[in-house]
């Protein structure tokens, strides 16, 4: 095929803006699910699962250190499915990217438990909690680029809202089936075998999206690089070394909104459930927070297209600004609030959360492609994302539960000033780094 004719082809074929927008928003929504179930369990089942008994804190700080494995496993898959999807393609790293997800999380669910294999059992654990981050390290990159670059126009936060309202699809789905196999089975069936069936699960929502997503094209830009042929021999060792100020200030600019919905649900979940030393009942029972939870994520989907809508006008920098001084509003009442027995306040405080969770998240993913050139987009978007995630996600729940361990009650307050830090970070992130919506991708 002739230069002319590749270039006609590269502008003449496109997805449908239909297609692109199910195809982004159903594989981030089965792979958060899958990353969301491992999360709940963590804060309600897992810790007495798989690891020794003795002291209960201990047990739950060991399954949220197990939480924490994926976030370091997610800037290697990053790497690894962004150097392909730099090379290769868009589509078919993304449907690795799935598979994997969706075959660690089966597995994890058919795993034999601390009582009947040992140290094994925490071990397996570990090592399919790795693989999962593996596969939602390429996963996010890929889905945010199928978006932006094929958006009008324009349009990019308005279409890269679909791979960011997967993540609270998934979220409902995971806290409902953990609502109704509580409410359908006994402690003791739940603990037995019961946990295992949001696990397994997964295999089928893996098929629905794999299904989806091998009927997309890969985007035009992608195309006319390949054209052009003007694709990085390592993308990795071009990102790094073109592109280290984009990789560092991508990285703290996410930062705080993974310290802020982790905080939010997994934490949150564990530490008002939990009856701690100084209560005589926890705070709420799991299944009326975790119903409490299911209808705050709700909110931050109804932020997304006010947030996307309103980046594509005014620019990606004043949304990020906006939601960071919300933020820092949380953080700063963030102990009296978590530490509320009233129903409607620990409603409120949830949803409030999860809204400014949903305003500083839908940017990311126009803003995170937008500051980096084709030939190195996927790998410098999903290594910023994956590092963010690591900075504000993989130790927050860990750390704050070893706060409450440690101070009681006013661990929560301490929580609250970590959550402003992160915040103060990544407003000045955001602030060195340069508005991109009216930017073109082909560059």
């Amino acid at each position: 095929m002739t230069t002319t004719s590749m270039q006609t082809t590269v502008n003449t074929i496109n997805n449908s803006a239909s297609k692109v927008a199910i195809a982004s928003l159903i594989g981030t929504a089965v792979e958060f699910y899958d990353f969301y179930i491992y999360g709940l369990a963590a804060a309600l089942v897992l810790g007495s699962l798989f690891f020794p008994k003795g002291d209960p804190s201990l047990a739950v700080m060991a399954s949220f250190l197990t939480f924490g494995i994926a976030f370091v496993a997610r800037p290697i898959g990053a790497a690894l499915f962004g150097h392909f999807g730099d090379k290769v393609g868009r589509k078919t790293t993304l449907i690795a990217s799935l598979l994997i997800m969706g075959i660690s999380t089966t597995l994890i669910g058919l795993l034999p438990t601390y009582q009947q294999a040992g140290i094994i059992a925490p071990i397996l654990l570990c090592i399919l909690r790795f693989c999962q981050g593996l596969g939602l390290g390429g996963e996010w990159g890929g889905a945010a680029l199928l978006a932006t670059e094929n958006a009008p126009k324009g349009k990019r936060a308005l279409f890269a809202m679909f791979p960011q309202i997967g993540p609270p699809i998934g979220f409902i789905a995971a806290s409902l089936i953990f609502i109704l196999l509580s409410k359908m089975l006994t402690a003791e069936q739940m603990m037995s075998w019961g946990w295992r069936i949001p696990f397994i699960l997964s295999i089928v929502l893996v098929g629905v999206g794999m299904y989806v997503r091998m009927s997309i094209i890969e985007s035009h830009a992608f195309r006319n690089m390949v054209a052009k042929q003007t694709q990085a021999k390592v993308p990795l060792a071009s990102t790094v070394r073109q592109h280290y100020k984009q990789l560092i200030l991508g990285s703290l600019a996410a930062m705080s909104c993974f310290t802020l919905f982790f905080l939010t649900t997994v934490f949150s979940l564990q530490y008002a459930t939990t009856q701690h030393p100084w209560q005589t009942a926890p705070l709420f029972n799991k299944i009326d927070y975790l119903s409490m939870l299911m209808g705050a994520i709700v909110f931050m989907a109804i932020a997304s297209p006010i947030s996307a809508w309103l980046s594509d006008r005014i620019g990606r920098r004043p949304i990020f600004l906006i939601g960071g001084v919300a933020t820092m509003a949380i953080g700063y009442y963030f102990g009296d609030l978590i530490n509320s027995t009233d129903i409607t306040t620990a409603a409120i405080f949830l949803s409030s959360a999860l809204f400014i969770m949903g305003i500083l998240w839908t940017p990311l993913a126009a803003f995170l492609p937008e500051i980096f050139p084709t030939n190195v987009r996927y790998t410098g978007a999903a290594i910023s994302f994956s590092f963010g995630g690591i900075l504000g996600g993989s130790l927050t729940p860990y750390a704050a539960a070893s706060m409450v361990r440690d101070f009681g009650t006013m661990g929560t307050t301490y929580i609250g000033w970590f959550l402003m830090l992160s915040c103060g970070l990544s407003m000045l992130a955001v602030v060195l780094l340069p508005e991109t919506h009216k930017q073109e991708l082909e560059h």
